[in-house]
């Protein structure tokens, strides 16, 4: 891969916390950090290490690992401090397992740096060579960063049901090209999907992105799969345990939204199960129930029993958004507000799930009256990139069954011409991006995504051509791009591959895309790559130039055994394309109505 925008990180200053004294940037890279993780069973040696931002990304970092058994003293030294680590644990509640972290907040640093650290504890089995690696401050100001972001990522074992080895390579894809950080646009572990062994599949997963994520900020938020059966409230104890998130001030809500800023953007890390009609969380197919360990005390669970969570925040989340929406761009000194969350409003993958009309009717209205400029998800395998959307067409979706009018509140696209150059100002850009590292692509046997009644799969990545949904070609229409559209709460049903079992619903309504600009229906892998420049002149012109690398090959399917194709390191050049606006600083803006 070539990267031919130039990296900023050589021009940081290197600093040590209370020292003087500079520090190599390949001190600990990332293959030394992936030796890692290796622990002797209830030892405290540092495992699955991973950074966050905190509320402020110029001063503030949080460095958080898991151990294998309890740590004693754990601690994180940047420089002469020594910063002690807050503990938090929870217990399994299908394999009873006890799953214990660590989270340091680091504070007192300097914008635009970087600094060594090292993680360990006095059980820590490696601490006469504690794990140590570096990380970079974001810059304050109008200044140049980059971040990078995927979603649907899974681990490199293929033990567990959705992992596959291109998870591996995913990883590497984000240290080639030097991120300020990583946003992962949910479905993290899929440890769901392996009920028996939620905590090891977190654990090869944590141990996989720590190549990366040791050394910048992985920024998440939840996907349906990170609801799991019987952790916590809304499932999301695995989740909430391991991530320490910036606040976003709600009491018994933190960690499943939040907002922060680097330079001149504000990114807006949403839940989207609390909207979304799709239930795509943990449930028990059946036909016969599942049974946790013994050890757990909690009784079987039924057939047909499902992680359905929609509505959870009772409003408080959309209230939340549209406060921090309206605070952002009344703020002269923020130009972009990009978005942040699992589900799509703006997806025609075949085979996948498609688009959510929740997400749509509850967050799209406020994503035009504030000129939301991106919109990145994941949730169907594959990218796919929209036109500039604002307002909706009513009425312009038809039931998958009966044919009959369905108002799916289709996005309107302000222009069709796909010049390559966008004006978000004008119209928000959506970019799926569940292109990590799990299951083959869209459509394949493999794919548990897939809905009962999927898509055939597309014929090209153009408007127009791309192949017909299934319920679409039933139907007699014309082979036009289609998008499903869940339109109504979509709980498991009776159904599936043996008596008395459940399955899944596929979207119940299509629509022709026609907000659809461009899928690649060459490889569902892939990595998107943004450059933010801010531009030079008050009053003048920001832009993003964004670029999506694939990695072709990676989930041929052989017609001869079923079986996927060899992960792939190979990511090479899809698109590449141009955000513009003009700079908050000499512009009024006003509400949109």
């Amino acid at each position: 891969m070539s990267d031919d925008s130039g990296a900023d990180l050589s021009r940081r200053q290197m600093i040590v916390a209370g020292t003087t004294g500079l520090l190599s940037a390949t001190a600990a890279g990332p293959t030394r950090a992936a030796a890692r993780g290796r622990s002797e069973p209830a030892d405290g040696t540092p495992e699955q290490i991973h950074l966050t931002w905190d509320d402020d990304p110029t001063s503030t970092v949080v460095v958080s690992w898991a151990s294998a058994g309890q740590a004693v003293r754990p601690r994180v030294r940047i420089g002469q401090r020594v910063i002690a680590a807050a503990e938090r644990a929870y217990t399994d509640a299908l394999s009873g397992t006890i799953v214990w972290t660590y989270h340091a907040r680091v504070d007192k640093l300097r914008p635009g740096a970087t600094y060594g650290y090292a993680v360990t504890a006095d059980n820590d089995s490696n601490g006469a060579d504690p794990f140590s690696a570096t990380f970079s401050t974001a810059p304050a100001g109008r200044a140049r960063f980059r971040f990078t972001s995927f979603g649907d990522l899974a681990t490199p074992n293929p033990a567990w049901a959705s992992s596959y080895g291109q998870a591996a390579y995913a990883v590497g894809a984000v240290e080639t090209f030097q991120p300020l950080f990583h946003l992962i646009n949910g479905d993290l572990a899929y440890a769901d999907l392996t009920p028996a062994a939620q905590p090891q599949v977190w654990r090869d997963f944590g141990n996989n992105v720590q190549a990366s994520a040791a050394n910048r900020p992985w920024m998440p938020v939840p996907g349906n799969h990170e609801l799991e059966l019987g952790n916590g409230a809304h499932g999301l104890a695995s989740y909430l345990t391991r991530y320490t998130l910036p606040s976003n001030g709600v009491d018994g809500l933190d960690g499943r939204w939040y907002a922060f800023r680097v330079g001149t953007a504000l990114f807006v890390c949403l839940s989207g199960d609390d909207v979304a009609y799709q239930d795509g969380g943990g449930f028990v197919a059946g036909p016969g129930p599942l049974v946790p360990a013994p050890a757990t005390g909690h009784p079987p669970l039924a057939a047909g029993t499902s992680r359905y969570v929609r509505g959870y925040s009772g409003g408080v989340q959309t209230r939340w958004l549209e406060s921090t929406l309206a605070a952002a761009r009344g703020d002269a000194s923020i130009d972009w507000i990009v978005v942040q969350l699992h589900q799509c409003a703006c997806s025609s993958a075949p085979g996948g799930n498609g688009s959510d009309l929740g997400v749509r009717r509850e967050w799209l209205p406020l994503f035009d009256r504030y000129e939301v400029d991106l919109v990145l998800s994941g949730h169907d395998h594959g990218y796919e990139r929209s036109f500039p959307v604002r307002g909706c067409d009513t009425d312009a979706g038809q039931d998958a069954l009966t044919g009959l009018t369905a108002d799916t509140r289709r996005p309107h696209p302000v222009t069709t011409v796909d010049s390559g150059v966008f004006d978000t100002s004008q119209g928000t850009v959506h970019l799926v991006l569940g292109c990590g590292g799990s299951i083959p692509a869209p459509g394949s046997p493999r794919n548990p995504e897939a809905p009962t009644a999927g898509g055939a799969p597309g014929m090209g990545d153009v408007p127009g051509t791309a192949g017909a949904s299934g319920t679409g070609a039933a139907s007699g229409r014309s082979p036009v791009r289609e998008a499903g559209v869940f339109t109504r709460p979509g709980r498991p049903v009776p159904g599936g591959a043996a008596p008395g079992g459940y399955t899944r619903p596929a979207a119940d309504a299509v629509e022709e895309a026609t907000w659809s600009a461009r899928r690649d229906g060459s490889t569902a892998y892939g990595i998107a790559v943004f450059d933010v420049n801010p531009g030079s002149d008050a009053g003048g012109q920001t832009s993003v130039t964004v670029r999506y690398y694939h990695a072709v090959g990676a989930d041929q399917v052989s017609p001869a055994t079923g079986q996927p194709g060899a992960p792939s390191g190979d990511y090479t050049l899809f698109e590449t394309f141009t955000l513009v606006r003009p700079r908050s600083d000499g512009r009024r803006w006003h509400l949109k109505e």
